[in-house]
Parts: structure tokens; C-alpha cells; sequence
């Protein structure tokens, strides 16, 4: 079996993604699964052994572009695919599969893809609650019954692109690292607020720990905020690497990080694919749809009335989904999976 999986925009879908690799690997051993995906993609992909190839999706998302649509159709018929399997319900993402004359393409009916998808499911959401379990479904025959304990993300590091990053950022592993992410692509209701962030990484750092602040250029500012936020004295042990690490490099040196603290993000569920020790916020979203997806976790919320509302911003204007979820909660998660008095390097506990 041939498969060409098309692939999601949004990074932790992508994490999610490899748990349908999985299954498709468990089915057909020899099969060859290549990924048409957002360039950006390709460190995540890189890191699943179950990915032959990943295939540069040139047209971003929401666009429709059919000329280049027809092109990539055209490079991809040559490798005579036996399956393509959707991950995005977009009519646009069904295109590309149906122009390159794929024979079985298997999707959920989204947008109304009649014609397009020969193999077309109709989701009960009910039945898949979980967005991995509506992309494992996709990989198994209609109808069929889910696993019982479903294959989880388990991206893979190499030593070399590890010490690699270590170095060009001048990081040092001798003290037990908490990594921070502050920021979710979502909207400001996925976002703890960066006092709170401060907070953890204050207690954190008095005993000793180092800590990483992750994220993307855009929550650049807030790391710098959480950083100039902790007493002066504190300050060397705070790291700010959001807008400067790649998502290569990102992912590499999360996986030597002691413990994870991070709102419900693409980078919460890389950490999760890692298996690092890991806390979740969650304000606008439910774990009850997207949550991380190891063991070593800890999912904390307020629980309000209005929420989850799945919305980018709170339609009501208070955020109290976010604000009255105190730091002492999450500190208190946060030292059940990773005590503080973890071992340093050259020191007695």
C-alpha cells in the first residue's frame, strides 16, 4: 500500500496526525505513507519514523490556487498512490487527490466533497469526540471499532540536531529545566496570563531550576515580560528563546526539559509527543477535544459556566476562565509530576 496523507495547517494536529501513522503502520507494515503538508511541517514529520516523505503543500491555507493545485496534482499522479486520506474537511484540501486521479480517497465529508472523495465518512461526533480519534477512524476500514488503547504521538530526537541546538544557544542541561509556553496561535482565551507564568517560574527558579520560555516571534514581548518580571537576582536563570529558535530547534530542546507548563498549543502537544512531565491550561478549549496525549500530565481549569466556548476571544470580556485559574494551582500540578528538589548536576539532593 502507497498512501498520501494530506496533512493539517496547525502544529498539533500534526503531532495528533502521527497517531493515524501508526495505525496504518500497525495494518500494513510495508505500507509507504508520504505526508502533503505546510512546509513548516517537515521538523515535526522528520521526527515520525512511520513518514517515508513529506511533500511541500505550496498553496497556503484557505487559498485556492487551482493552477498550482493542478500542478502539484500533476508531479503527484506519477507515483501512483493507492489511498489518499484527508485530514482537513476543506473542499479545497479534497482537490489535489481528486485531480491527481488517486483511485481510494477517504475523508470525512466536510464541505459537502461529493465526487471528490469516493470513500466519504459521516463523522458522529459523538462516537469520536477526540479529534485524534476522528484521524485514526480515517485509517481504518468504515465502521470499524477504535482500538481500545489508541497509538500516541512519540516524535524521535538525534543526539547531533540536539546538541546542536544546545549549542547555538548557549544552554546548558546542569541544572533541571522547566520550560515555559506562554502563547497559543489561537487567540488571547487559549492564553494564561504572563504574571501567572512569572509566578511558576519565580518558585521554580528560587529552587534552583532553570527555565525556557518557548514560543513564536509574536510572543516574544510576553516572554520578555515574564523574564524582566522575576527579582533581578533570579533573572540569569530565565531564558528567552521564543521568536528565536526554529520549530526544528524548538522541539529538540523541549526534549530535555524536566518539566513542561503551557497553555493548550501546538508546543503543548509537542511537548506531550515527548513525554515531558507536562501541565496544561486550558481557558476557551477542552481537553475533553484536544488534550495532550502522554501519561506524565496534568490538565487544569477553572471549570466556569461559560466555558469551553471555543472562541479567540471571550465573547463576554472578562477571561475569567484564565484569570481565576491562580498560579498556586498550577505550581501545586506542577510539583506532584516534577518535585522541586530534583537532582542537579554536581550536587546531592
Amino acid at each position: 500500500m502507497k498512501y498520501l496523507v494530506v496533512g493539517p495547517s496547525w502544529v498539533g494536529d500534526m503531532v495528533m496526525a502521527q497517531s493515524l501513522f501508526k495505525t496504518l503502520k500497525q495494518q500494513h507494515p510495508d505500507c509507504c505513507i508520504e505526508v502533503l503538508a505546510p512546509a513548516w511541517s517537515r521538523p515535526l514529520l522528520d521526527r515520525m519514523p512511520e513518514v517515508h516523505t513529506s511533500i511541500n503543500m505550496p498553496v497556503g491555507h484557505g487559498k485556492l490556487d487551482l493552477g498550482m493545485r493542478r500542478k502539484v496534482a500533476r508531479e503527484l499522479a506519477r507515483y501512483e498512490y493507492d489511498e489518499a486520506i484527508l485530514l482537513p474537511n476543506s473542499l479545497k484540501s479534497a482537490l489535489i487527490p481528486w485531480l491527481a486521479g488517486i483511485p481510494v480517497r477517504t475523508g470525512w465529508r466536510g464541505e459537502m466533497r461529493f465526487g471528490l472523495l469516493n470513500d466519504i465518512r459521516l463523522l458522529d461526533k459523538k462516537r469520536y469526540p477526540l479529534m485524534v480519534e476522528r484521524f485514526v477512524a480515517l485509517g481504518l476500514p468504515a465502521q470499524a471499532k477504535l482500538p481500545e488503547q489508541l497509538p500516541r504521538p512519540a516524535l524521535q530526537i538525534a543526539e547531533d540536531s540536539l546538541a546542536a541546538a544546545l549549542e547555538t544557544y548557549h544552554l546548558e542541561t546542569d541544572r533541571p529545566v522547566l520550560a515555559l509556553c506562554p502563547g497559543a496561535e489561537f487567540g488571547p482565551a487559549k492564553r494564561w496570563p504572563e504574571e501567572y507564568y512569572a509566578e511558576v517560574a519565580r518558585v521554580r527558579a528560587e529552587a534552583g531550576w532553570q527555565v525556557w520560555l518557548f514560543g513564536s516571534e509574536k510572543d516574544k514581548p510576553v516572554a520578555e515580560d515574564i523574564r524582566d518580571s522575576l527579582p533581578e537576582e533570579l533573572q540569569h536563570l530565565c531564558v528567552n528563546l521564543a521568536g528565536m529558535t526554529k520549530l526544528a530547534e524548538a522541539v529538540d530542546l523541549l526534549s530535555v526539559a524536566d518539566a513542561v507548563v503551557s497553555n493548550d498549543s501546538g508546543l503543548m502537544h509537542i511537548a506531550a509527543a515527548l513525554e515531558r512531565p507536562l501541565v496544561v491550561v486550558y481557558g476557551s478549549t477542552s481537553p475533553e477535544f484536544t488534550p495532550p496525549l502522554n501519561e506524565n500530565k496534568a490538565i487544569v481549569s477553572t471549570g466556569i459556566e461559560c466555558s469551553p466556548c471555543f472562541k479567540r476571544e471571550c465573547p463576554l470580556g472578562h477571561l475569567r476562565c484564565l484569570k481565576e485559574l491562580m498560579p498556586e494551582q498550577v505550581i501545586e500540578a506542577l510539583d506532584k509530576l516534577a518535585p522541586a528538589t530534583v537532582k542537579m548536576a554536581g550536587t546531592e539532593e
